[in-house]
């Protein structure tokens, strides 16, 4: 079979903690003998949708099998059925993703997170095994500049056609912006730290930041650096905002899969 051969993937639906969740299962073109399974956490107002044609990519780059879903209250999966606490990634990341992983059987997989997905992927594996851990843009810790383009993205809500554009990723696209902005804008979240999970955490990670990232700091990458009882890679990315799989794609998938292949 041809590395660019397109293999389609997989939709179906969990039942996780009385919700329906969107998965979609991507299988390598050239499968690598002893690669663990690859999970991926989106980021605050992300889906499965919004990660387009990465998570195929990362399949063909790595040679692993790449399972994306949707949270509760995000893409197609259950909408949001109230406001979410400053818990929320705590209880995703040691209630909800546990089942989730239990229900694919999944041991130990390869989490791929993305900003909040970064950070629940992090609790996760302060908890529980896992082969590897790739964090893109992860927070850790609350920033000024984090707060500060949260508030300019309720100002964007509020004035713009953004709730147009993201209901082409989410049900209800209103809930969906409004669970992850308020609790982020919310006083009490501003103490929020995850910062005693990290010892935990001694799979293999590769932490990756934007230079340029509009919603945090090295002085994350910083924190795990120091944080975490494993092997840590760092990935500074230069003209990188936010987003580093769009921003510098061939650079992220590259990084991903030597990291994947050492795990291997």
């Amino acid at each position: 079979m041809s590395p660019n051969s397109v293999i389609t993937p997989e939709t179906f639906f969990e039942e996780v903690a009385g919700h329906e969740i969107e998965c979609v299962r991507h299988h390598a073109p050239q499968p690598r003998a002893g690669a663990a399974p690859i999970v991926m956490l989106h980021e605050g107002l992300g889906s499965v949708a919004m990660w387009k044609d990465f998570p195929a990519a990362l399949a063909a780059a790595t040679g692993a099998q790449v399972i994306v879903f949707s949270r509760y209250g995000y893409g197609r999966s259950t909408p949001l059925a109230g406001p979410f606490d400053t818990d929320y990634m705590h209880r995703e990341a040691l209630v909800h993703l546990p089942e989730l992983l239990d229900r694919l059987e999944i041991a130990s997989p390869i989490l791929f997170g993305h900003s909040d997905g970064a950070s629940i992927a992090l609790i996760h594996a302060g908890a529980r095994a896992v082969t590897g851990l790739i964090a893109a843009a992860p927070h850790v810790f609350v920033e000024d500049i984090t707060i500060t383009s949260i508030e300019q993205a309720k100002t964007a809500f509020q004035t713009t056609d953004l709730v147009t554009k993201l209901g082409r990723y989410h049900d209800d696209a209103d809930r969906s912006f409004r669970g992850w902005n308020d609790i982020w804008l919310h006083p009490d979240f501003r103490a929020w730290n995850i910062e005693a999970h990290l010892p935990q955490i001694t799979a293999p990670v590769l932490a990756i930041q934007g230079v340029d990232d509009e919603y945090g700091t090295m002085a994350q990458l910083d924190a795990i650096e120091r944080g975490v009882s494993g092997p840590i890679e760092r990935l500074a990315l230069e003209d990188c905002k936010h987003s580093p799989h769009r921003d510098q794609r061939e650079a992220v998938l590259k990084e991903s899969a030597a990291f994947v292949a050492d795990l291997s």
